[in-house]
């Protein structure tokens, strides 16, 4: 049962990005595979595998982030996702971006993000907030507060406005999830 889930995860990734291979979709696979393991040994194998990218390209993603279908690494290097942040289907994650944890106040936490998510280059999300569906945030961003669905976000601090189909022409490859 989990052989077939995690190569459903693996299909939606590959598909996002077309006919290009490389580093960034052997990194995910492993990705997947770490996530969905229950075998002491391969479990070992594969985040042994996945420090070797970390130390290489800086992709701090570790396999406990509960993370949807068909996610796309632009430019795939420095990229840190604390492990308890969760990530909807079909989201794009450039180069640069954290996705952290808040360690106290009112927004003590990690952030939830919605379907269809764009995140620009050296952007910030931090705290226990939730990014809804079709969100596009813009490069450089710092982002500590809730997010509605159609939206932009830009600046520091930052700013939200209301567009619909904000992710139009930036989320590629979206196909019918198996």
């Amino acid at each position: 049962m989990k052989h077939r889930i995690v190569n459903t995860f693996i299909q939606a990734d590959m598909r996002r990005y077309g006919h290009r291979r490389g580093v960034v979709l052997d990194f995910l696979k492993y990705l997947r595979k770490a996530h969905f393991c229950n075998n002491r040994f391969w479990m070992l194998y594969y985040k042994w595998r996945l420090r070797r990218y970390r130390l290489k390209y800086g992709l701090e993603i570790m396999p406990e982030c509960e993370i949807g279908k068909g996610l796309y690494l632009g430019h795939a290097f420095n990229i840190t996702i604390n492990k308890d942040v969760i990530i909807g289907e079909n989201c794009n994650i450039h180069k640069g971006v954290v996705i952290g944890k808040e360690n106290r106040g009112k927004r003590k936490g990690c952030p939830t993000i919605g379907n269809n998510v764009w995140i620009g280059i050296n952007s910030a999300i931090v705290g226990d907030i939730v990014i809804g569906d079709d969100v596009l945030i813009a490069p450089c961003s710092f982002v500590n507060c809730d997010v509605p669905s159609h939206s932009v976000v830009f600046g520091n601090p930052c700013v939200i406005k209301h567009r619909d189909n904000a992710t139009e022409g930036y989320i590629n490859h979206v196909g019918d999830n198996l």
